[in-house]
């Protein structure tokens, strides 16, 4: 049970089951490696679903992933792109490239659909911190000229 939630966490974020199978097998070698890191202060998905964010934003900001991404993503120059795939590739490079909170609100708030009271349980902060990350959200989408 708790697997499929990481593995559908993992392929929402990167876009790619290959990516996708080795962060679930990340998160849970991590949790038997080192158990005391979930404390038990919020429910285990919680843990889960946060550190699968976590790892999936990293992997997003390594360069050669980013690469891949793009390559995989990139059309052949006589067809043209699906919408939605160009809207994702985007997405994922301005998460590559955002702070770690703000791109973590920008999933759970985007891709989750969690109220900003859910985000800020999750990210054990105030819903106010939550409000302003997603204004600093909100000006890098517009820094990036609103492609996404």
């Amino acid at each position: 049970m708790h697997g499929y939630l990481v593995l559908r966490r993992a392929r929402r974020v990167l876009g790619n089951e290959n990516e996708a199978e080795d962060v679930l097998q990340e998160v849970f070698l991590s949790l038997l490696d080192k158990p005391a890191q979930f404390e038990g202060r919020s429910a285990l998905t919680t843990w889960l679903y946060s550190a699968t964010t976590h790892l999936c934003l990293n992997r997003l900001r390594n360069q050669r992933t980013r690469r891949a991404i793009l390559e995989r993503a990139a059309p052949p120059l006589a067809s043209h792109p699906a919408p939605g795939a160009e809207t994702m590739v985007a997405l994922r490079l301005l998460l590559a490239q955002l702070p770690d909170a703000v791109a973590r609100v920008a999933v759970y708030y985007y891709c989750d659909e969690m109220t900003q009271d859910e985000i800020a349980r999750v990210m054990g902060c105030s819903r106010r911190h939550v409000g302003n990350l997603l204004e600093r959200l909100s000006a890098a989408h517009q820094d990036a000229g609103g492609c996404v």
